[in-house]
């Protein structure tokens, strides 16, 4: 079996403003054609890194590549058009006073590779007006200009900071489905950030959680819950199972473990006596690793 192809590379990676560190020291190869899911908090690091990803910032050290190439400030000095990178930012910048076919024919003038007919069938999907000014568009409608105009662009890498935070829950909905068929039939890479959970529920196969500006859990979602278990029994100082605690909570008669499991079969649905074990929910499993992140710094700030 060949090795996948990586689509992003952080190699020692680290961004200072001042005296904070945006990121830090982050290592970590995400595969391509796949929709990573990119969740931290607010103020994880989320924006730097996809800035940084994107070449519209400069890191303070390490090096971050796309596609196997290095990435450079200042734009798109590559000429291999498998490192296009394209990001779409929270505020999903567009000219108030042009209209939508405006903005299309922005996006082809300042684009080497346009797709007009993507970036169109986009728009029906949706019916966004053409004639209308973008300034008149409500919130759900300028995202989807923006992520048109991206779309058209024809991009390797499709960067998207909280692209869904416009849009109603219905809309949210329409809108990752598109998102996973257009990455699905071109091969395109879809990094997705966001600090709203719920919003992965199906969408992204390849996490990357990120707390405090380093990443603390990274890989396949479905590899990641198969080899974590909740297990429940009594009062105990460690669970009657293998492998590492993520978590533990204890009240006087009960211990609540969750468990990364070595590589090998999944355990019994009852481990000994008394226990239970269940997978958990990607929900969980991000809510798990962002609580032992955050008692690791608690612990450290104590012990300083």
């Amino acid at each position: 079996m060949s090795d996948p192809v990586i689509a992003v590379e952080a190699r020692d990676l680290s961004k200072r403003y001042g005296n904070v560190w945006a990121l830090r020291e982050c290592g970590f190869q995400l595969p391509a054609n796949r929709i990573i899911a990119l969740v931290g908090a607010n103020g994880a690091g989320k924006s730097t890194l996809m800035s940084i990803i994107s070449g519209t910032l400069a890191a303070t050290s390490g090096s971050m590549l796309v596609n196997g190439d290095p990435v450079v400030k200042g734009g798109d000095g590559r000429a291999d058009a498998a490192s296009r990178v394209a990001i779409l930012a929270q505020d999903k910048p567009l000219y108030r006073d042009f209209s939508v076919t405006d903005m299309l024919r922005f996006g082809r003038v300042t684009n080497r590779i346009w797709d007009q007919r993507r970036a169109l069938s986009w728009l029906e999907r949706f019916d966004i007006p053409l004639d209308r000014r973008c300034g008149k568009l409500s919130g759900g409608q300028r995202a989807q200009v923006a992520l048109a105009v991206a779309l058209g662009s024809r991009p390797a890498l499709l960067l998207l900071d909280e692209p869904l935070s416009n849009l109603d829950p219905v809309a949210r909905t329409d809108v990752t489905g598109e998102l996973m068929a257009e990455a699905a039939d071109s091969d395109m890479t879809v990094m997705l950030s966001t600090h709203i959970i719920a919003e992965l529920s199906g969408v992204g196969d390849h996490l990357l959680l990120l707390d405090a500006g380093r990443p603390v859990l990274t890989g396949d979602v479905e590899e990641l819950l198969d080899s974590h278990l909740r297990l429940t029994g009594p009062r105990a100082d460690r669970p009657p199972s293998p492998g590492a605690i993520v978590q533990a909570q204890h009240t006087d008669r009960q211990s609540t473990f969750v468990v990364r499991q070595p590589a090998g079969p999944a355990a019994p649905a009852i481990v000994a006596p008394g226990w239970t074990a269940r997978p958990i929910t990607l929900d969980e499993l991000i809510l798990t690793y962002l609580k032992a992140s955050a008692k690791t710094h608690r612990d450290l700030e104590a012990a300083a």
